[in-house]
């Protein structure tokens, strides 16, 4: 596994943060979804936006992004092999047990 470093501002790095904690993200999560399905659709490949008012909970604001997600998985024509998906996730992170 490689790491990365990027270089941000402080105000985008922060806003950023807020962004995704609206989201129920982290900054790794988010990296590397858009990673990976830019490489899968080979291009940009989403919008998750966050919701506009504070008063949602956190739990609320995770179920409604999870919501846009399903829903996006669902539009697409492309069909995802979930087990395939998964090994390779637990491949990358434990590697392989063959």
């Amino acid at each position: 596994m490689k790491t990365i470093s990027i270089r941000l501002e402080d105000s985008i790095y922060e806003e950023l943060g807020e962004m995704l904690d609206a989201m129920g993200q982290t900054k790794q999560t988010f990296y590397e979804s858009f990673t990976r399905t830019a490489l899968r659709e080979r291009r940009i490949p989403f919008i998750i936006s966050a919701p506009a008012s504070s008063k949602d909970t956190v739990a609320d604001r995770r179920m409604e992004a999870f919501k846009r997600l399903e829903a996006s998985r669902k539009k697409s024509s492309e069909a995802i092999d979930y087990d395939s998906e998964r090994e390779a996730a637990m491949n990358a992170k434990y590697g392989s047990i063959d």
